[in-house]
């Protein structure tokens, strides 16, 4: 079972769910929080903003199509992504908009795409995008805090993070999907921290330590976390990166995570190892292997 913890109390740095938090942390590498800033009813609008736009005409997608671009901002068609290389590209859709840095010649920060329609819908995901930021720095503080840091040791890193935020479609599994066919396949995710919104439909699924598959859910309001390679190479394993999928369902699915991750330059090597890794290189290389439109690039 996925532990649920209050967001409230990780702020308010309740000891009891700081501990949790630790436990989560190092062993499951996923838990679900309720109480953030986001409530159910602004989370319902994010989605149906998403739901919108996946709505739309492939032509009209095909306007922000980001494989027409070096970078990973706008919509990802299907089968534009392989997480894993031992499976077949995934099904899903998505759209990714991110951190923008002006006059930067660096992927990360690339300028964002908006599609002309559905209308609001760039208001209603960028005034998103920066609240749901403030929510993963205060988890990440509290990481920090769990596991015997100081509780600003991230603050100074994530002035400029590149921070991914997307909507995925999973659509209802189609007839033709085989064993190796997935609304996204196998993956641990690339960076730090992954805040994830989802319209309630079950679907993703979390590899436990005894290697089953369990599925984890959380209806609107309430948020999947779990944490990326970045933030296991950088805490020397004390955080945990745990592989997850999204088999597929005869239902069609929503999700928004937030991929929370540092300045470019962050140095994300072990702590107190001497050795330099760059963020930025970490995760250029990690979607470089993973969109498909950047290695024909």
């Amino acid at each position: 079972m996925i532990p649920r913890l209050d967001a409230r109390q990780i702020v308010a740095r309740e000891a009891g769910t700081l501990d949790l938090l630790r436990q989560c942390a190092e062993e499951s590498g996923f838990l679900t929080v309720v109480n953030t800033a986001i409530t159910p009813a602004r989370m319902r609008l994010v989605l149906a903003a998403y739901g919108a736009f996946f709505d739309l005409s492939e032509g009209e997608k095909r306007g922000v199509d980001m494989a027409a671009t070096g970078s990973n901002r706008g919509w990802g068609a299907p089968q534009s992504e392989r997480v894993d290389p031992g499976a077949n590209p995934d099904y899903k859709q998505v759209f990714d908009c991110g951190y923008e840095v002006a006059g930067s010649d660096l992927s990360v920060y690339a300028p964002n795409l908006w599609p002309a329609r559905p209308e609001g819908f760039r208001e209603v995901i960028e005034a998103y995008y920066r609240d749901a930021r403030a929510v993963a720095m205060d988890l990440l503080r509290g990481i920090a805090e769990a596991i015997g840091e100081e509780r600003g040791f991230f603050d100074d890193t994530f002035g400029r993070p590149m921070a991914l935020l997307r909507g995925n479609y999973y659509p209802p599994r189609p007839d033709w999907a085989g064993e190796n066919d997935f609304g996204i396949a196998a993956h641990t995710d690339y960076g730090c921290l992954t805040l994830l919104g989802t319209d309630g439909v079950p679907g993703l699924e979390v590899l436990t330590p005894a290697g089953d598959w369990v599925a984890v859910s959380a209806q609107p309001g309430e948020f999947i976390i779990n944490f990326g390679e970045m933030l296991e190479i950088w805490t020397k394993g004390r955080v945990k990166a745990t592989p997850h999928r999204v088999r597929g369902s005869a239902q069609a699915r929503i999700s928004v995570p937030l991929f929370f991750n540092p300045n470019f330059e962050t140095n994300v090597a072990p702590m107190g190892s001497g050795e330099v890794v760059r963020a930025g290189d970490h995760l250029s290389r990690r979607f470089t292997e993973t969109y498909l439109h950047l290695q024909k690039g």
